[in-house]
């Protein structure tokens, strides 16, 4: 059964199947919507007769209730395409969109904006059963249950400029891309961190700000710290000028545990600071990736650290060799090993041009097709449980 209500009334949803939101101010289309999704599938059904009067509002009523929201586009096709984008990168819902024109330009656009699947009206049963089941299996294994708190994923250099900084920010685009899930960085790298430059946004507030008030801290004040990135990824910055980085280890545990309450994913740059050993970054809750190089002081630096990091009650430990090229290199594959006391987990490819690009434009590395840019998707696509990619991308699909 479904329930027709304006955007603005609340929602009681029932349980079973996929829970779908039918978004459309044109009768006709909602109905046929309507009527072939529930033709299609058991779940429950709800209608809105109207778009919300702000993209504010959509987040906001749509919350968490639904797993799919399906939205009309030909109505207000521009107003759509910014609901669409703000359900995604809040990682609310799964988003399929529908219209009457099949125009390839507006198909990339929907993709860009994040929606998984494009229908065209009139509705193909056939077409609406495929899209459902892809939908339901791409959930299953993107949005597992519930936990009680986000993963925490640390970032940490065996030696300084060994690029915890440009995997951190790249991971957290894409993880925050590929998992359409609530996903935040936190620059822990002070007092100079480079996360924001590095990203290109600007923050007016910062992690000390967030640190020095630990004692009120909470979900409420840390949403009013951060920036979000047009990926939808949510920044916690260094502070851009100087300032006091003496804060307990109750403040940093603080910061996580709020942090980890309020997102999926929390991605934090710890640049090389081994003063925070005491904190949660460093427990057995945590995926620690260690960042080396091959070089002697990186692998001797990344030998003292697993070892003190194998014990128990430590984090997962995974290692990160940045700026890999095995077609010159002094020091052979066996020593390598011999040094990390095991083959390492992550290898990413060594291509200055494209780094130094991403930090003066601040674009992205996953937003161009390039060795490096599969090796860090590759990685993220492992944490929120999808299969890799393709090795070479064959064109644009609405489908992971």
């Amino acid at each position: 059964m479904t329930t027709a209500m304006h955007f603005s009334d609340s929602l009681a949803l029932n349980t079973g199947g996929l829970s779908i939101a039918v978004i459309s101010p044109d009768d006709q289309r909602r109905a046929d919507a309507i009527s072939i999704f529930g033709e299609c599938q058991a779940g429950s059904i709800r209608e809105f007769i109207s778009y919300p009067a702000s993209v504010e509002d959509a987040t906001r009523v749509v919350g968490n209730d639904f797993d799919v929201v399906l939205i009309d586009l030909d109505s207000n096709p521009e107003y759509a395409l910014d609901l669409v984008e703000s359900i995604c990168a809040h990682g609310l819902a799964t988003a399929m969109v529908y219209s009457s024109q099949a125009d390839p330009s507006l198909l990339m656009r929907c993709m860009r904006a994040g929606a998984r699947e494009f229908l065209t009206v009139p509705f193909d049963r056939g077409a609406v059963a495929e899209a459902l089941i892809r939908v339901s299996a791409l959930r299953s294994s993107v949005h597992p249950a519930k936990k009680t708190g986000g993963r925490l994923l640390v970032f940490l250099g065996a030696k300084g400029g060994s690029g915890v900084t440009t995997l951190a920010c790249n991971y957290a685009v894409s993880l925050a891309e590929e998992s359409r899930q609530k996903t935040l960085l936190i620059d822990l790298n002070l007092p100079l961190g480079d996360a924001a430059i590095n990203l290109g946004v600007h923050a007016e507030y910062s992690t000390v700000n967030a640190l020095q008030n630990f004692s009120r801290l909470d979900s409420n004040l840390l949403s009013t710290l951060l920036v979000r990135h047009r990926s939808g990824l949510f920044v916690l910055a260094a502070p851009t000028e100087l300032a006091s980085t003496q804060v307990s280890d109750d403040a940093i545990d603080k910061l996580l545990d709020v942090a980890r309450q309020n997102f999926d994913y929390v991605i934090v740059d710890a640049g090389s600071r081994l003063d925070l050993q005491h904190t949660h970054l460093f427990d057995e809750s945590a995926t620690l990736y260690l960042i080396t190089q091959v070089g002697i002081p990186e692998l001797r630096n990344s030998n003292r650290l697993i070892t003190k990091l194998s014990s128990e009650g430590s984090p997962k430990l995974e290692i990160v060799i940045n700026r890999y090229d095995p077609r010159n290199q002094e020091i052979g594959e066996t020593h390598i090993t011999k040094a990390l006391t095991r083959e390492a987990e992550w290898k990413i490819p060594n291509n200055y041009a494209a780094v130094r690009k991403m930090q003066n434009t601040a674009t992205p590395l996953t937003e161009e097709d390039s060795p490096i840019a599969r090796a860090i998707q590759k990685m993220t696509r492992t944490v929120c449980g999808r299969a890799d990619l393709p090795e070479k991308k064959k064109g644009f699909s609405l489908f992971g």
